[in-house]
C-alpha cells in the first residue's frame, strides 16, 4: 500500500484543526514513547502527532486524511502489547488521551456515558463512590477505556462477569471517511440489524475510532473475600477448576499463579507473599451483598479444593490481607518484565480444562528451546499469560529463537482447541499466527469487513488483517 507522506500543507491543515501547540512534527518534536507500546518490541514514529479534544476535530482529520490518502494511528496511553498503537505507515497519530471526560451518570438506566480517554481506574473510582459497579478489571488500570473497547479486554472478573463487549451499550464512532456515527445506545435489548457495535468492540482501532461510549453498570456488590489455595503442583490445582464451575459456584475470579512467578514479585515490591510453601496456588474472589452470603459460598468451594488435593485453604478476610495478595498478583507482569532484558508475550485461550497441560508443555519448552519462559493466568476462563524472556540473547539470536518458539506454542494452542489471543489482541505482532488460526476463509472474511468500514485502508492500517 502506497500512501501520501506529510508536507507542509497536511501540517498547515492539523495546526488550523488543533492549534500549533498540538500539533508535534518529526522525531525531533514528538516523544519518544509514542513510537512504541508497552512491551516496546515494535518500533516507529509517526509523521506527525496531533492531540484531539472533541469529536469534531477528529471528524475533519479523518476526513482530510481520507480524502488524502494517508494513514492515521489512534492512539490511547499505549499500554497495549501487540504494536496495535504503533504507526507502522508513518502519517498522523492522533492521541485521544485528552478527551477524558465523564459525561454522563445516568442512574435510572445504570449506565455511564464517557470519552475515549478516560482511564478505566477514573471509572472504577467514580461509580463506585456512586454505589454503582463497572465490572471489567484488566489488570493495566491506567489503560484508556477505548484501549479497552478496541482489545474487548477481559481481565480477572471475566470469569463471573464477562469482558468488556458485555458492558457498552452503545458508542459514537468516527469512521475512516470522517462521518460520525451512533451505535447501540441505553436500550437493554436490540435486533436492529446487525450489531455493528459489536464488531467495532474488539476491533483494535481498524474499524472506527471510538469517541463516546455508554457503558452498562451494575449495583457494588458490599462485601468480597479472597481465598488463596495452594497445591503440591499446577495440574492438581487446574483439575479443581472445572470442579468448581460444575459445583454451580461462580467466584468472581479464579487465577492461577506458580512459585517462581510469585517469587519474582516478592523481589520487585519488596514484599512477602502470604504464602510461599507450594509449587501452585489458586486465588478465587467472591463478592455479593452479606459476608453471610459469601461465607456459605466460599465454603462449598473451599470443601472442594481440599477433597481435590488443595494443601489448605487460606481465607483473606480483611481487606489489608485481601491488598496484599491482590497487588502481588496485579504486580506479576512488571515484576517478570523487571527481570529480563526484553520479553514478549503469547496471550493464548485454551480450554479450562487444557490449561495444565499447556502450562507443562510451555515449562518443557524452556529446555528443549533454551530459553526462560514465565507466566500465569487466568483459570476461570483459559487465559494464558505466557512471557519468553530475551535475557542476554544477541538481538538476531532473540527474532529467531522468539518465532521458533511463538511458532510451537500456537500450534500447541490450536491442537488443544484453542485461539490466539484471550484479551491482547492481535495488533501488528501477531496476525501471522492469526492467519494460521483462522484460515484462508476467516482471513478474507476479516478483510472483507474491513473493506466495508475503510475502502482506502487508511485507520490503523498493517494491524489484524
Amino acid at each position: 500500500m502506497v500512501y501520501k507522506k506529510i508536507d507542509q500543507k497536511d501540517i498547515d491543515f492539523l495546526i488550523s484543526i488543533c492549534g500549533k501547540n498540538r500539533v508535534f512534527v518529526g522525531e525531533e518534536e514528538i516523544n519518544e514513547d509514542f513510537s512504541h507500546d508497552e512491551l516496546g518490541g515494535i518500533h516507529k514514529y509517526p509523521e506527525i502527532l496531533v492531540e484531539v479534544e472533541n469529536t469534531q476535530e477528529v471528524s475533519k482529520i479523518m476526513k482530510y486524511a481520507y480524502e488524502n490518502n494517508i494513514p492515521v494511528t489512534p492512539r490511547g496511553q499505549g499500554t497495549g502489547l501487540v504494536g496495535a498503537s504503533v504507526a507502522i505507515y508513518g502519517g498522523i497519530m492522533m492521541n485521544l488521551s485528552k478527551m477524558n471526560k465523564i459525561l454522563e451518570l445516568d442512574e435510572e438506566n445504570l449506565t455511564l456515558t464517557v470519552e475515549p480517554g478516560v482511564l478505566l481506574m477514573e471509572i472504577s473510582k467514580f461509580v463506585e463512590e456512586h454505589d454503582l459497579f463497572y465490572p471489567p478489571d484488566p489488570g493495566e488500570k491506567s489503560a484508556t477505556i477505548a484501549g479497552n473497547i478496541n482489545t474487548n479486554a477481559g481481565g480477572m472478573r471475566a470469569v463471573k462477569y464477562g469482558v468488556t463487549r458485555d458492558y457498552v451499550r452503545g458508542l459514537e464512532v468516527v469512521l475512516p471517511n470522517g462521518e460520525v456515527m451512533q451505535v447501540g445506545g441505553k436500550v437493554v435489548k436490540n435486533s436492529s440489524g446487525y450489531s455493528v457495535k459489536d464488531l467495532i468492540v474488539g476491533s483494535e482501532g481498524t474499524l472506527a475510532i471510538v469517541t463516546k461510549a455508554i457503558l452498562k453498570l451494575l449495583p457494588l456488590p458490599k462485601k468480597s473475600i479472597s481465598l488463596l489455595i495452594p497445591f503440591k503442583n499446577l495440574e492438581t490445582a487446574i483439575e479443581t477448576v472445572p470442579k468448581i464451575i460444575k459445583a454451580k459456584v461462580i467466584p468472581t475470579a479464579i487465577e492461577y499463579m506458580v512459585r517462581d512467578v510469585i517469587l519474582a514479585s516478592e523481589e520487585f515490591l519488596g514484599m512477602k507473599f502470604p504464602d510461599r510453601s507450594a509449587d501452585a496456588y489458586l486465588l478465587l474472589t467472591f463478592d455479593g451483598n452479606s459476608t453471610q452470603e459469601i461465607e456459605k459460598t466460599y465454603e462449598n468451594v473451599a470443601h472442594i479444593c481440599l477433597e481435590a488435593g488443595a494443601l489448605d485453604v487460606l481465607i483473606s478476610n480483611t481487606q489489608e490481607r485481601q491488598d496484599s495478595i491482590w497487588k502481588a498478583r496485579g504486580s506479576f507482569l512488571e515484576a517478570i518484565k523487571a527481570s529480563t532484558t526484553e520479553m514478549d508475550e503469547c496471550d493464548v485461550v485454551v480450554p479450562r480444562n487444557r490449561i495444565a497441560e499447556f502450562v507443562k508443555f510451555s515449562d518443557e519448552l524452556q529446555k528443549r528451546c533454551n530459553i526462560r519462559i514465565k507466566g500465569f493466568g487466568h483459570a476461570g476462563d483459559g487465559n494464558l499469560h505466557i512471557y519468553i524472556l530475551k535475557d542476554e540473547l544477541e538481538e538476531e539470536a532473540w527474532k529467531k529463537k522468539l518465532e521458533e518458539v511463538f511458532e510451537i506454542m500456537y500450534e500447541k494452542a490450536r491442537e488443544l482447541g484453542g485461539r490466539v489471543s484471550g484479551e491482547h489482541g492481535i495488533g501488528y505482532a501477531k496476525k501471522t499466527y492469526l492467519m494460521k488460526s483462522e484460515g484462508t476463509l476467516g482471513m478474507d472474511l476479516f478483510k472483507n469487513i474491513k473493506l466495508a468500514f475503510d475502502a482506502k485502508n487508511i485507520l490503523n492500517p498493517g494491524k489484524v488483517c
